[in-house]
């Protein structure tokens, strides 16, 4: 590391005799000018470009307002620093530290600028979208690096702190390249991947628990080919992984079952297409729409908006009631009691009438009406009926008809008994108390 010491020294040394010449000062000056009109103009910018944000995500105003957020400080701090460093030029004074901010600030802008752009066009992974700064600051501070003079330096004072491994020693150098290599390697993968993904998840002609089942084979094992590559491509020895594959079995038997069989669970679940993207199930109390079927769970969204990521091996193992399996169309029922007074036939008409006007009940197969038994209370009926969208809500349904029945018996003057007690008394009723 005293390479890296020596070049902070001089740096150090060179800067504090330039601050000694009072020639310099100008430059100090014009750059603190620049960045402060840099920050009044970014902020105007973003001000005026505020109002962008009502309208589409995609439309030109909106992408000048979201690139202005990222672009206009550093473009307006190098396009001022340049116009700063051209008038001490022509006045003769010296400009070098001025072309060197101006310099950083434009690369670091067409830096985000690029990234920007190749964001929205190749639409990366979440994975890539969240290394969005990462990469940023580290091209930037290469380009920083270079025009300094540093990489060589840095470079070898990285190589010089090595550890004994094998043959050769494996030094942070070494470390850095590897890490940029896999980074790159599977940030490439992980690409392809989503491309691979969105192809197979647009095709109609396959289901959609087989699309689902391929786009996760895909993936993985481009990302597996992406890591293998990137480990080849440090020079790291393929055979060598044998060990690292008999550790991770290992750790896979003794601490990481749960997470394997959740693995294994999603792939079994793809494969005998039991529960596919979009059925509509039962799972304990929990009531919901498969809104994606992922590698270690399954997401399950209720009629409340909550998503419950369930995991695989819990679906394999429980009871799972899938309300839309072999066929969408599901049957309820609604149970009914009516006073004794009252005519049956005529109570199950209405509640066939009822059923009838419902937009969500299917005409075929057709409702049905149903004499259960005689209760205590009263007559026992069932209104039978068949929905197609049991994803929209069943207990929705049944609120629509207790209320179209409530209506329909008004009008028919049929009542709807409540609980009612005969009481005999064996020995009469007991004498009046003289008061």
């Amino acid at each position: 590391m005293s390479d890296i010491w020596r070049i902070a020294n001089d740096f150090y040394a060179q800067a504090l005799t330039h601050l000694q010449q009072p020639d310099q000062w100008w430059q100090i000056g014009v750059i603190v000018l620049a960045a402060v009109f840099s920050l009044l103009a970014a902020r105007a910018l973003r001000k005026y470009l505020s109002g962008a944000s009502q309208t589409g995500s995609d439309s030109p105003v909106q992408i000048v307002a979201t690139l202005s957020n990222r672009i206009a400080l550093p473009a307006f701090l190098g396009l001022a620093t340049v116009a700063a460093g051209a008038v001490l030029q022509w006045t003769g004074l010296p400009f070098g530290f001025t072309s060197i901010i101006a310099t950083l600030a434009l690369t670091l802008a067409a830096i985000r600028l690029s990234i920007d752009v190749l964001k929205r066009v190749l639409r990366p992974g979440p994975l890539l979208a969240a290394s969005e700064h990462l990469i940023t600051w580290f091209a930037w501070l290469l380009v920083a690096m270079y025009m300094l003079g540093w990489i060589e330096p840095v470079a070898a004072a990285l190589d010089h702190v090595a550890i004994p491994l094998g043959k050769e020693g494996f030094s942070l150098l070494d470390a850095f390249k590897a890490i940029l290599t896999m980074f790159v390697f599977l940030m490439v993968g992980g690409y392809l991947g989503t491309i691979a993904t969105r192809g197979l998840m647009s095709s109609h002609d396959i289901s959609i628990g087989l699309r689902v089942g391929i786009a996760k084979f895909v993936r993985l094992f481009l990302l597996l080919i992406a890591g293998l590559l990137g480990l080849n491509a440090v020079g790291i020895d393929l055979a060598a992984l044998a060990v690292f594959g008999g550790a991770l079995g290992i750790g896979l038997g003794f601490g990481l079952q749960r997470i394997a069989a959740n693995f294994v669970s999603g792939f079994i679940l793809v494969g005998d297409r039991s529960i596919r993207q979009g059925d509509v199930i039962t799972i304990g109390q929990r009531f919901g729409v498969v809104k994606e079927l992922r590698a270690r769970y399954i997401v399950v969204r209720d009629r409340d908006g909550v998503d419950t990521l369930i995991p695989n091996e819990n679906v394999i193992s429980s009871e799972v009631v899938n309300w839309s399996y072999s066929d969408r169309a599901i049957r309820l029922k609604l149970p009914v009691q009516i006073s004794y007074q009252d005519d049956p036939r005529e109570a199950l008409r209405l509640l066939l009438e009822a059923a009838a006007k419902h937009p969500r009940i299917l005409k075929d197969p057709a409702p049905a009406s149903r004499v259960m038994g005689f209760a205590d209370n009263g007559i026992s009926l069932e209104l039978r009926y068949w929905i197609r969208d049991p994803e929209d809500g069943i207990n929705n349904v049944g609120s629509d008809l207790h209320l179209e029945i409530w209506d329909l018996f008004e009008a028919a003057h049929i009542t709807i008994p409540y609980p009612q007690r005969d009481l005999h008394l064996r020995d009469g009723w007991p004498g009046n108390v003289a008061g």
